[in-house]
This record gives structure tokens, sequence and C-alpha cells, in this order.
């Protein structure tokens, strides 16, 4: 069964600014600017006519079309809460034997892990543009990834975890590797 419009509204908070040309959807504010490309998803992305909201629209959609509204909706906050308040993950190294060494390089936008398992191999990560990675404060080995777009921050995480994976062992014995331990905000809420 088809629905004839599914339509969904993006309210535009105080202090940002949108703009959409051809399915990329560019989002301004004080902390920064992010874009992003809509182009492979067949609907309409517009602004209202007062300019406070965007509108995300598909025509003669089913139900998998009626998701990728809610999703491209979702997307958009998200960039908005990005530019706000900002992503942050937390991950551990956690090992039992030989201590795993991980070192910050190029300002915050290299890893390499040393001494995993006790290999000899350094193994390096080159984190997405707008990623920065630090050592926690408080915890002992707790890296601390931060950034605007929540996709690039969760993909150098990913990354940095596959660098420090063990392979053709039974992992429910050999427990050593590097694990996202918490997600939030850099700022929170006012």
């Amino acid at each position: 069964m088809k629905t004839l419009l599914v339509q969904r509204e993006i309210e535009i908070p105080e202090g940002f600014e949108a703009s959409i040309k051809a399915g990329i959807v560019t989002v301004t504010h004080e902390r920064g600017e992010l874009k992003k490309n809509f182009k492979h998803a067949k609907l309409l992305i517009e602004k209202s006519k007062d300019g406070k909201k965007i509108l995300v629209k598909k025509y003669m959609s089913n139900r998998r079309g009626a998701a990728l509204v809610r999703t491209i909706q979702t997307q958009i906050l998200n960039m908005f809460t990005g530019l706000k308040r900002g992503y942050q993950y937390k991950m551990r190294l956690v090992y039992n034997h030989f201590p795993i060494q991980a070192t910050i390089e190029d300002n915050g936008t290299r890893v390499e892990v040393r001494n995993f398992v006790g290999q000899k191999m350094t193994k390096v990560c080159k984190l997405p543009e707008g990623v920065t990675c630090r050592r926690s404060d408080d915890v002992k080995d707790e890296l601390v990834f931060e950034g605007n777009d929540i996709t690039k921050v969760s993909v150098a995480t990913s990354q940095v975890h596959q660098l420090a994976l063990v392979r053709n062992k039974d992992i429910r014995k050999f427990l050593d590797g590097i694990y996202v331990s918490g997600k939030g905000h850099m700022l929170e809420e006012e």
C-alpha cells in the first residue's frame, strides 16, 4: 500500500542557520559548520516558507520510504545537537597480561597502539577530519573521542576497536582490546 505524502518537520533552533541545495544540507552555528549529502535518498528536502523549519517529504511512499523520511529527520537533528553540544565517546584499554600502550599523535588526530597481546607491531589509526582524541584526566587507560559529527566520532571509535581485535583465539577467554565504555555529549545541556 502506498501513502500519498509522508512529511516530517524539523524546527531550526535559535542561533542556527540551515541551507539546502540539491539534497545537500548545511547547518552553521558559532561552534562550526556541518554538511551532509542526502542525494541518495529519493525524497524532497526544503525550507518552509517562513524559513524557520526544514521539511522532509516523500510522495507515493511505501513503508521503507516512510522509514527513510524519519531517518533523514533524525540525522538532521543530530547535526543540530552536534553543533550545539558535541559528541563524546569514551574507550577503555582492557588487557590481562601484556599492558596495551596507546599513544596519541599529531594533536589528537592519530592513535598508535603498541604491545597488544605482546605483539611487536605498531598499529596506527588516522582519525576522520573533525574528530580529536585525548587521554582521560581522571581514569587510567581511557581514551576520549570528541567531535561535532556523530557519524565521524562513532566511525573513529570503531576503527580503533578493530585495531585491537584478538584473532584466531577464543574471544571468551582472550578479552584484551579497546572497547567503548560510554557515550555522551561534550557540553551538558543548559
